[in-house]
């Protein structure tokens, strides 16, 4: 097996329970919930304990991707985070949450865009019409206020962390095309809902990945097997590699969100294992390259 190439960990959660209030993270827990229960996970995950879980990689950078904190709480998460890059280094890029649909948006946009490490947006939009497997009450994507807020993020230099359903890519894609200055980041590699859904994870797949400013992050397979398989895994990984291209394409953790599916080192060693016959440029690219470029980072490898 190749030598681990540099890293740079495009989907990271950091949370401090007693600072900041995550109201998926409170009990009682339930594992009828799209995640199952989070009981394993509810309790706090700081830098360091980040670092320990990936210390048999040499980490270069950390992409922190929006917590599920309460709404009101997006800024002070935001600002707790850049206190922390500020003393530490890390996270080198933040993904804030705003909510599209808010009718004050442009303000939430404009003070997360003040933040010096903030590169994006994420707001959670997977609706599903299964009540076991939605995360929003009603598919925002097709709504007109929603596309607006969207739309904004452009004037402020903003990308956009897209986690939807496949079922929803099509017509966000219809959407998403006449805004080709807004990079779109895919993730947890789409979110197949198992293997009965691989059409439509394809079909949606496939019409993101026609748009050159949409990229994809491998993380979160759990999210469509629970009990992962390397068979699995392989399949779904060349999968996307072969819609998006290996410029497009950013492996990530998703820690400490994918210890529910397995450990660090278990997850990456088996991207690093899929990808062994790819060119050592296409390595470094996926694990590294891409996450430093798409995100603006500015990390040395």
């Amino acid at each position: 097996m190749p030598v681990r190439p540099p890293f740079i960990d495009a989907h990271v959660h950091l949370w401090d329970l007693d600072h900041i209030r995550y109201p998926w993270l409170t009990p009682p827990f339930a594992d009828d919930g799209p995640n199952g229960s989070v009981a394993a996970i509810a309790r706090d995950y700081l830098l360091d304990d980040y670092l320990a879980d990936a210390s048999g990689w040499d980490v270069r950078g950390v992409v922190h991707v929006d917590a599920g904190a309460e709404p009101a709480d997006a800024l002070k998460e935001t600002d707790w985070l850049q206190a922390t890059a500020d003393a530490r280094g890390m996270p080198n890029g933040i993904i804030a949450f705003a909510a599209l649909d808010h009718p004050d948006i442009e303000h939430h946009l404009a003070a997360q865009a003040a933040r010096p490490n903030v590169r994006g947006i994420r707001q959670i939009v997977n609706w599903h019409p299964d009540p076991r497997r939605t995360y929003t009450p009603r598919d925002l994507t097709i709504d007109d206020r929603w596309a607006a807020g969207f739309a904004r993020l452009r004037t402020h230099g903003l990308s956009f962390d897209l986690q939807a359903y496949p079922g929803q890519f099509p017509p966000l894609a219809a959407m998403m095309a006449h805004q080709p200055a807004i990079p779109v980041i895919i993730n947890h590699i789409g979110m197949m809902v198992g293997a009965a859904g691989r059409d439509e994870w394809r079909l949606g797949m496939a019409a993101l990945a026609a748009m050159p400013h949409v990229s994809v992050k491998i993380s979160g397979i759990g999210f469509a097997f629970r009990l992962w398989t390397m068979e699995q895994a392989r399949t779904y990984v060349l999968e996307t590699i072969d819609l998006f291209g290996a410029e497009r394409v950013m492996f990530a953790s998703d820690f400490p969100t994918d210890k529910l599916f397995g450990g660090f080192d278990q997850h990456l060693d088996a991207y690093d294992m899929i990808v062994a016959d790819f060119s050592d440029d296409e390595r470094r690219a996926m694990f590294a390259g891409n996450a430093n470029r798409i995100y603006r980072l500015g990390v040395a490898l």
